[in-house]
C-alpha cells in the first residue's frame, strides 16, 4: 500500500514539475515578446521623430544657408553642424547599425566585466526586505 502511494505522490510531483516547466516557459515567451514589442516600438518612435527632425534640419540648412550667402558671413552655418550630428544619430538609431554595435557593446561588457553590474552592498535577499518592511512598517504604526 505504501508503495501505491508513493507511486502517486511521485506521478502527482512530476506533474505539478511539468505545469511549473511550462508556466516558466509561457512566461519567458510572454517577456521576450513584450520587450520585442517594446523595442519596436521604440525602433517606430525614432523613425518618426526623424521624419520632423529631418525636415526641420533641411529647413535650417536651407535658411542659414541662404543667410550666410546673403550676409556673406559663413559663421552663419554654424548651427548646421550640431544639428547634423543630432539628425546623423537619429538616422543611425532609426535606420544605421547603432542597435547592432549597442548589443554587441553590452554582450561584451556582460562578458568581460560583469564585476561592473554588480549592486553595491550585494544583491537584495529576502531578508533585507523583511527588515525594511518591518522597519517601514514600525515608522507608520508610531506616527
Amino acid at each position: 500500500m505504501g508503495f501505491v502511494l508513493s507511486k502517486a505522490m511521485n506521478d502527482s510531483l512530476k506533474g505539478q514539475q511539468e505545469f511549473m516547466r511550462l508556466q516558466m516557459e509561457r512566461q519567458l515567451v510572454l517577456q521576450n515578446l513584450m520587450r520585442e514589442r517594446q523595442a519596436a516600438m521604440q525602433i517606430a518612435w525614432t523613425r518618426e521623430f526623424l521624419k520632423y527632425f529631418g525636415t526641420f534640419f533641411g529647413l535650417s540648412a536651407v535658411v542659414l544657408t541662404a543667410g550666410a550667402i546673403k550676409k556673406k558671413n559663413p559663421a552663419v552655418l554654424l548651427p548646421i553642424v550640431p544639428l547634423g550630428f543630432v539628425f546623423s544619430y537619429q538616422y543611425d538609431m532609426g535606420y544605421g547599425t547603432m542597435l547592432q554595435r549597442i548589443k554587441g557593446e553590452a554582450e561584451n561588457i556582460l562578458d568581460t566585466q560583469s564585476t561592473w553590474l554588480e549592486l553595491p552592498k550585494g544583491p537584495l535577499t529576502y531578508e533585507d526586505l523583511e527588515k525594511i518592511r518591518i522597519s517601514q512598517s514600525k515608522f507608520f504604526i508610531e506616527k
